[in-house]
């Protein structure tokens, strides 16, 4: 991309793509900017996994019918969006373990 026109056709051709990514780039460094950073790299890559399960299961999409992106079956259960949360957790935990448990064997 070159500036804020499409002055050329890369521009005209990748401008709509560049603006989503700008899009949600900035829908992150909202979310993440409370947390004040992390001590280490498993906290800030934890953060991020968790974010994007939300940003595609849990975030009402306009153009998905204000409906998530992605479907996780074991979330239709919850009635509500702390339930969701703590099923999304629950399944991160079981990834920690299931890593844990591939590292030492």
């Amino acid at each position: 991309m070159i500036g804020l026109t499409n002055d050329n056709e890369v521009s005209k051709e990748f401008r709509p793509f560049n603006q989503m990514i700008e899009r949600l780039n900035r829908t992150y460094k909202a979310s993440y900017r409370p947390t004040n950073g992390f001590d280490n790299i498993n906290g800030a890559n934890y953060d991020l996994a968790l974010w994007v399960a939300y940003y595609n299961s849990l975030r009402p999409h306009k153009y998905a019918g204000y409906k998530g992106l992605n479907e996780v079956e074991m979330l239709n259960g919850a009635d509500n969006m702390p339930g969701k949360w703590q099923l999304l957790i629950f399944l991160g935990q079981q990834t920690i373990l299931n890593l844990q448990n591939q590292a030492s064997a």
